[in-house]
């Protein structure tokens, strides 16, 4: 005879590994946490306690998270890094020497027009300087 719907076997190992798993570290950590505020605030709030130490205290827990999500960010611009690196050395040679040539022609092309534009330019600055000094200027009194 098969076992009911809630006497599965597949069913109790879900609902232990919904204990264990999920709803127990849950209640730990909230009642670690409560705990660490009841701590912080019978320490700072009582006649003798120390308020700029706790204040310290807890900028420093306000900044780990920070600090850790900064520290995986940079782990996964590493790896990034690292794996580009790889994939450029994957390049074929003849890929690489295509890619060099047609850098090249693209700093010809630009030190070409560059050529092209400089005698228009020194015309239109020539032009200007001569309109200046042919101008009527106001006379002084």
């Amino acid at each position: 005879m098969l076992p009911g719907k809630a006497d599965h076997p597949s069913l109790q190992r879900h609902r232990r590994e919904l204990w264990t798993q999920i709803l127990l570290p849950i209640l730990v950590a909230s009642f670690l946490l409560l705990g660490t505020v009841a701590v912080a605030s019978v320490s700072a709030f009582r006649g003798t306690g120390d308020v700029a130490r706790w204040a310290a205290i807890s900028t420093i827990w306000l900044a780990i998270p920070s600090m850790v999500m900064a520290l995986l960010l940079f782990a996964t611009v590493v790896v990034m890094i690292y794996l580009v690196w790889r994939v450029v050395r994957l390049i074929p040679p003849y890929s690489w020497r295509a890619q060099r040539l047609l850098k090249r022609v693209e700093a010809t092309t630009k030190r070409g027009a560059e050529m092209v534009r400089r005698p228009a330019s020194a015309v239109r600055a020539f032009a200007t300087f001569v309109r200046g000094r042919f101008e009527r200027k106001p006379e002084r009194t």
